[in-house]
């Protein structure tokens, strides 16, 4: 990762057929554009590609988020659980729904732990949001169980986990829906983008109806159309849909050079024995953009970081001390500190985010490095970053 390492003819063919046109929209103008539609061209291909029945394309991973929870009627004052280790954004999109999210634990896969999830359900519980972080799989069979069996709606973030499977089946297909991001460095890109996923077409209708205003897309009047719910502007361009058109086709290709390249280096890092890896319950279906690994403690997690870097074995991120991707450092949510009032402070029983206590996640992110996997390695490039890394890594 990211798509971006390997642009090529394609994406700009795709790209001068839009400009071609003069149609940057991705609705209407049917008679100029000449046929040529790629944001339904890509959520016709997305959703063959994940086995389901819907998709659509938005305008990030952020957008995605809340078109998924406004679909699945998420909204004010429901409860949302959610994991400490995530993009920022999952959690802004619950807050933004008028929702409130609920820190559960990680467990090794660094993901939401099931068996933490039951401890903080309540009747005010709504949705659960596991994040398949860094490329590979939460437990999301147990963690379905659990929403089935208490009557959750489950909805997956697998914007940082395109391409990856457990046991086969995609992820983003286990829920009521997935949600992706095609920004500009994952594994697939559009530039800015994002899509939702689903087999159920009344969750997708709406879906489809709030990132536009409530247009309900019927006819070939625009200005004609019905507008059942309220909804925003969450709308894609046909540039951005082509860029990630083009990166689409190649996310084969894509996962067998992660693969390659994060095989080649874990595999070498194995003589390493002061190291144990992230859990991952499918192999398999990893879709390798990280290498995720932990040290034997904090202090020797920072100063291997610290080594690693100034050896030049660059992409090696320190989560634990990471401003938008671990809660320790979010203090503007624990803060609540936003542009206007959000609607989470009208609650008289909230969450007390400031004295929040995640120990167990604490625990394992203090330990946790993982580096990114790239696609623009040579060989030669892989092979010199094994030796640096073992070299720091083998005491």
């Amino acid at each position: 990762m990211p798509g971006f390492e390997i642009f090529g003819a394609e994406e700009r063919k795709e790209v001068m057929d839009v400009l071609e046109t003069g149609v940057l929209f991705r609705y209407g103008f049917d008679g100029v554009r000449k046929g040529r539609w790629k944001a339904k061209a890509f959520e016709a291909e997305l959703a063959e590609r994940m086995g389901v029945g819907y998709s659509h394309l938005c305008a990030s991973g952020t957008a995605a988020l809340s078109i998924a929870l406004a679909a699945c009627g998420v909204g004010a004052g429901d409860e949302v659980v959610v994991p400490p280790f995530t993009f920022v954004a999952t959690v802004e999109a619950v807050i933004y729904a008028g929702a409130v999210p609920v820190f559960s634990e990680i467990d090794d896969t660094l993901c939401l732990d099931p068996g933490s999830l039951e401890s903080v359900i309540t009747d005010r519980t709504r949705a659960v949001i596991p994040v398949h972080m860094c490329g590979a799989q939460a437990r999301i069979g147990e963690i379905k169980a659990i929403c089935d069996r208490h009557g959750l709606i489950l909805i997956e973030d697998a914007c940082q986990a395109f391409g990856a499977t457990m046991d086969g089946k995609p992820l983003g297909t286990f829920g009521r829906m997935g949600c992706f991001s095609f920004d500009a460095v994952k594994t697939v890109t559009c530039g800015e983008g994002g899509a939702v996923v689903t087999d159920d077409r009344v969750l997708y209708l709406k879906a489809d109806a709030f990132a536009d205003h409530g247009h309900d897309h019927q006819g070939l009047d625009r200005g004609a159309e019905g507008h059942e719910i309220l909804g925003t502007n969450h709308r894609i361009s046909e540039l951005n849909a082509a860029v990630g058109l083009a990166q689409l086709r190649k996310l084969d290709k894509i996962l067998e050079i992660q693969r390659n390249h994060k095989n080649a280096i874990k595999t070498a890092l194995k003589q390493c024995p002061a190291i144990t890896f992230r859990h991952i319950p499918d192999e398999a279906g990893d879709s390798a953009t990280f290498l995720s690994f932990m040290l034997p403690d904090e202090a020797t997690a920072r100063e291997k970081t610290a080594k690693l870097a100034a050896a030049g074995v660059d992409g090696c991120f320190y989560w634990y001390g990471n401003n938008w991707h671990y809660l320790r450092q979010w203090d503007h949510l624990k803060q609540l500190s936003s542009a206007a009032r959000l609607p989470l402070e009208l609650l008289e029983n909230r969450p007390d985010y400031p004295k929040l206590q995640l120990p167990r996640s604490d625990a394992l992110m203090a330990r946790t490095i993982s580096m990114q996997i790239k696609l623009s390695w040579p060989e030669q490039a892989v092979d010199r970053r094994i030796q640096s890394m073992i070299d720091i890594l083998k005491d």
